[in-house]
């Protein structure tokens, strides 16, 4: 497999041999990727890695990866968490918090031992979905709520989760993506992540930081939203190295007429 020039030597013990020892997988270093995250369909040609919702079924023959949402709500689901488990959604002033940039997601409660470990019981069994119905990683996705919430949450909290359902989906042979988190650095593959999934690594400058820590397992999509430069140029530094595609930032099928797919 390859290894970016800026990766050390060190860094490739830490995520190639326990992946080897464990018995689960990384993606194919540098292959090309496709996030169907807002529905599946039939992955572009030559695409050998694919992400989708838990509740999609896994690709034939690709590498699959499951999303599922460790750390907020999804909108279809809050009646369900507050009818069932109220005292794991996060509340300042007895009143959920909901993310502000994605109405309808309320963030989860990881501040204590007790709700971390209310969380990992629900969580798990996501996990075990994920692995009997084939994939082969998961993309835990918002990691970053510590920074929504006003202070109520921290990193550890956060990482503490983390390296719970990190073991346990490390026991089923899945992998496990840090998805965005940079301000973790080497904090990330310390828990046990294995490989990154990043959304616009370079409006933010920050792909080459992502390799410093994770090698070539890098997954990064860039969006439609944003200058369409930053794709061309991500492509042209890194293109040869990590999976770079460009998406609309709904992840639409092509059967929308937003949807976009480009890849280096």
């Amino acid at each position: 497999m390859r290894r970016s020039a800026l990766a050390s030597p060190w860094l490739a013990l830490v995520l190639i041999q326990p992946a080897i020892a464990a018995g689960y997988t990384l993606p194919p270093a540098g292959a090309r990727y496709d996030s169907q995250l807002g529905g599946a369909y039939a992955p572009p040609a030559g695409t050998q890695i694919v992400s989708r919702d838990r509740q999609a079924p896994a690709a034939p023959g690709l590498y699959n990866i499951c999303y599922i949402n460790a750390f907020q709500t999804q909108p279809q689901d809050v009646t369900w968490w507050l009818a069932n488990h109220p005292q794991l959604v996060l509340r300042r002033d007895d009143i959920p918090v909901e993310d502000p940039n994605w109405p309808g997601e309320y963030l989860l409660d990881t501040s204590t031992a007790e709700n971390r470990a209310g969380l990992l019981a629900i969580v798990s069994n996501w996990i075990d979905d994920c692995a009997k119905n084939g994939f082969d990683a998961i993309e835990p996705d918002n990691l970053d709520t510590y920074s929504r919430s006003g202070g109520l949450l921290s990193i550890d909290d956060n990482l503490a989760f983390a390296r719970a359902f990190i073991a346990h989906a490390h026991v089923l042979g899945l992998a496990v993506a840090q998805k965005n988190s940079l301000d973790l650095a080497e904090r990330g593959p310390q828990a046990g992540f294995d490989f990154a999934i990043t959304e616009s690594c370079q409006v933010w400058d920050e792909c080459g930081a992502y390799i410093e820590s994770f090698g070539d397992y890098v997954l990064d999509i860039e969006y439609t939203d944003t200058d369409r430069g930053n794709f061309d140029r991500v492509c042209a530094s890194y293109g040869e190295n990590i999976s770079v595609i460009l998406r609309d930032r709904n992840l639409t099928t092509p059967a929308d007429t937003a949807y976009v797919y480009q890849a280096c």
